[in-house]
């Protein structure tokens, strides 16, 4: 089921006017919005194709709406469709009920993203993830098998049909820092009218649920030891982190992380004086370092890896 936006992004002529999907699942109902760019893409493919789309994965607390206009900003920088969508739970996706599994974060490579592709014909894609989402691309950079996979078609050999893998302020292992941060939220979220403003986006009926699966997820001793390092080493496409040198939610060693223990070429870029939405601080200045990555793929991330 489609139908149009209910607002357009913002100044932005070269976009078309977004288009929000409802995609059906084994496990409910999934939101979907689209973002078509007008004008001809910046960096054609070689062969003439369409460039691969790039799928957003949003944060612990996140949904389509609180991308707010930065998936235009980067329709327009890259040329590329951008497809985000509400994790089950979330936003205007069904809701979720009870705890969220230990492997929530390499969930969504099994359920969700199989379930987009097919509802959008995308065979190659980019995965960008904000903070968990950013943990939540990595597996599906990392899951092997193409379009057909998920109807029983191509197996494991079939590698992966992820061109890049951006994370934008994410985790990488579970830090003091991320606990410390996610503890101090927890408390502000006790102050009047702060799930109100959660509840304007996920629903009255699914806050509070949004909320404690975050903060009992990541706060709970069996996730102390969750880490990437396992999904990191199977990403064999080009790597691109970004973090602010002042994310409450993370030090730099977690982009490094990511970088170090990458299959394939990986990037760091650290982004001075900003905070844990680098894309809502600064969204041209990263929907410009994200275009000059894919520009040029597979060697536009390349040229500045780093050792691993």
């Amino acid at each position: 089921m489609s139908a149009p936006a209910s607002s357009p992004p913002s100044a932005q002529t070269s976009v078309a006017e977004p288009a929000d999907h409802v995609i059906a699942t084994a496990q409910g109902r999934l939101f979907a919005r689209r973002w078509s760019a007008l004008s001809p893409s910046p960096s054609p493919s070689p062969d003439g194709a369409a460039l691969p789309p790039i799928v957003l994965f949003h944060d612990s607390l996140g949904c389509v709406d609180l991308w707010r206009d930065f998936p235009a900003v980067l329709c327009h920088a890259t040329g590329r469709e951008v497809i985000a969508y509400d994790r089950l739970g979330f936003g205007r996706s069904d809701a979720r009920t009870g705890l969220l599994p230990r492997d929530f974060v390499a969930e969504e490579a099994r359920t969700s993203l199989p379930a987009l592709r097919a509802h959008f014909g995308v065979q190659r894609f980019v995965a960008l993830g904000h903070s968990v989402g950013g943990g939540m691309a990595a597996h599906c950079a990392a899951a092997r098998g193409g379009l057909a996979d998920s109807h029983g078609g191509l197996g494991d050999d079939a590698g992966s049909d992820c061109t890049a893998l951006i994370t934008i302020s994410a985790q990488a292992c579970v830090e003091e820092r991320t606990l410390q941060g996610i503890r101090e939220a927890r408390d502000q979220f006790r102050s009047r009218g702060a799930m109100d403003r959660l509840a304007r986006y996920h629903g009255p009926g699914k806050a509070r649920w949004v909320l404690n699966a975050w903060v009992d997820t990541w706060l709970h001793p069996d996730f102390a030891d969750w880490s990437l390092a396992e999904a990191m080493a199977r990403v064999t496409c080009p790597v691109l982190a970004l973090h602010g040198d002042r994310d409450e939610y993370g030090s730099i060693e977690q982009p490094e992380r990511i970088a170090r223990w990458a299959a394939g070429p990986a990037r760091v870029e650290i982004l001075p004086g900003v905070g844990h939405v680098p894309h809502r601080e600064q969204p041209a200045a990263v929907a410009a370092l994200i275009a000059q990555c894919l520009d040029g793929l597979p060697d536009g991330c390349a040229a500045r890896a780093i050792d691993t």
